[in-house]
């Protein structure tokens, strides 16, 4: 018997037919499994699989073993050892025991592991793969045309679940779970609901991982590598099923599916689909979104690939250095002539710190040293360009309002010591004393380096000044000390006169400033 069959239609397919006569199985010359009611699958794109009904196996198998995979197409697999004399071989055989309706011809039957050597003497059958031709139709059509030109993830996602609906798919939600490379969020969650239409985007953080919500999902599934999901929600309530399965069989969802996007460096992010027809998806269906689902997950990695350059930049260098990072000003010498208040904050006493604290200690110490003077610098409109060892370097373009950069970079230095007298006196605060020194003037911002390796920064007299200032603070024990152009009243300051500093040429008149105005100090 010619048991090669043609593809109906050039959509995804299963089908299953029955082989005549006996069919066996061997390894080695052992007997693993003979039977005259062995069956062949034929599923679009993979090679034919062999069943046997479980009771003409002859090898002995174990019991079901931890592992399970999960197919759109067939539903839960489970598996079972080969327990031959010396040579047991590990999940070596599978079986659906409640196959999905598009497979239940092989539901409670038995197949071989590609990997155990089976060898199978089909008879009179001759079992070949089927031409499947070709899919296409509207969602193929415009992967291919159109959906590059759709500038962003959240607007992809809307229109690929369009797309789906325009092409029959039975679609009511739509959720693409992309993992980032990013320090605070772990991804992007984007999800389309058919009633709104909309896309909302979550971004979850790292906690994630170990929420349970997420330890018990079908992302956490798909995501480790351990293949699709599959439920049908409205006829059966599957022991194993994953709880927010109950949560959408609530809101009257159907079916559910959750299948791997592949990135080309190796992370599976996860695409998932519900439907709330009766009939939930049909195997031609999660076919056709299986057949392109490489080409999908490209896209989303570019929109990925694009958000992780994005944050690792505004990571390492800033948000406004990482925008002309991005903008293409990449080569050594590229950059502006900006006035800027530049302040360069030290942390006082670190050698110190270190040997008492300990090293663990010491670096969480200096990380919320950071964290105060990143965050208070953000929040008056200036940039952390780098950390110098134990040092912040912070720039505050002046742009068309040269006075409120220096307001700003002056409220951020008496914040930054405010705070850290708030930290100190806090349970288990360790006081951390900053140096903080204030210039400003016209400074070079732009790259500088090697041909390989460069280093956007800021260069200039402005900036030198700022650094020596507040090394000159810790001789004079006053923490902030400033050029005499960034008060806009000499009384706010304390004159220390004319003072020279290391490197710079001529003497700087330079003024101490108190953490707090003197109002301020008043009310208190």
């Amino acid at each position: 018997m010619d048991a090669q069959v043609q593809a109906p239609n050039r959509g995804y397919g299963i089908v299953v037919e029955p082989l005549q006569g006996v069919v066996t199985a061997r390894r080695n010359g052992t007997l693993l499994a003979q039977s005259s009611r062995a069956k062949v699958m034929y599923e679009t794109r993979l090679p034919p699989a062999v069943y046997f009904p479980a009771e003409d196996v002859k090898a002995p198998l174990s019991s079901p073993t931890p592992l399970q995979t999960f197919c759109p197409f067939k539903g839960t697999a489970s598996y079972r050892d080969i327990l031959l004399p010396g040579d047991g071989l590990q999940n070596g055989v599978w079986a659906y025991e409640e196959a999905m309706p598009e497979a239940a011809a092989i539901s409670g039957h038995i197949g071989f592991m590609p990997g155990t050597g089976a060898e199978f003497d089909l008879g009179q059958n001759k079992v070949e793969m089927p031409c499947y031709g070709n899919i296409s139709g509207p969602v193929i059509d415009w992967l291919l045309r159109d959906a590059a030109l759709v500038p962003t993830p959240e607007e992809l996602t809307a229109a690929l679940s369009r797309k789906f609906v325009e092409q029959g798919i039975r679609l009511s939600r739509l959720s693409v779970m992309a993992w980032s490379l990013h320090p605070l969020i772990a991804g992007k969650n984007y999800i389309w609901q058919k009633k709104t239409g909309e896309v909302t985007t979550y971004a979850p953080s790292y906690e994630i991982h170990d929420h349970p919500a997420y330890q018990n999902s079908p992302l956490r599934h798909v995501s480790n590598g351990l293949g699709g999901v599959r439920h049908r929600l409205g006829c059966c309530r599957s022991a194993d099923a994953f709880p927010i399965l109950e949560d959408l069989r609530k809101e009257g969802a159907t079916d559910y599916v959750a299948m791997p996007l592949r990135f080309s460096d190796g992370r599976i992010n996860v695409l998932t689909l519900t439907s709330d027809h009766p009939n939930g998806f049909s195997t031609a269906n999660l076919g056709l979104i299986f057949e392109c689902s490489g080409v999908i997950a490209r896209y989303y990695e570019i929109f990925m690939q694009r958000e992780n350059a994005q944050s690792l930049l505004e990571t390492y260098v800033g948000k406004r250095t990482g925008a002309r990072v991005l903008g293409g000003e990449i080569r050594r010498g590229d950059g502006d002539e900006i006035d800027a208040a530049i302040m360069f904050c030290d942390l006082r006493g670190s050698t110190r710190l270190e040997e008492q604290l300990g090293r663990k200690d010491y670096i969480a110490l200096l990380n919320q040293f950071f964290e105060t003077g990143s965050t208070i610098v953000h929040d008056h409109g200036g940039e952390v360009l780098k950390f110098i060892g134990d040092a912040v370097l912070a720039v505050f373009p002046a742009g068309s309002d040269p006075e409120n950069a220096r307001r700003q970079a002056l409220n951020s230095a008496r914040a930054i010591v405010a705070r850290l007298e708030e930290i100190a006196s806090e349970e288990d605060g360790h006081r951390c004393e900053a140096a903080i020194g204030i210039a400003y003037g016209r400074v070079t911002y732009g790259n500088v380096g090697s041909r390989e390796r460069l280093d956007f920064t800021v260069i200039g007299q402005a900036a030198n000044i700022a650094a020596r200032l507040g090394d000159y603070g810790k001789t004079v024990n006053h923490p902030v000390v400033v050029s005499r152009d960034i008060l806009s009243d000499p009384s706010q300051g304390i004159s220390l006169g004319a003072v020279r500093l290391h490197n710079v040429s001529q003497p700087v008149t330079c003024f101490a400033v108190p953490a707090r105005t003197e109002p301020q100090a008043a009310a208190e």
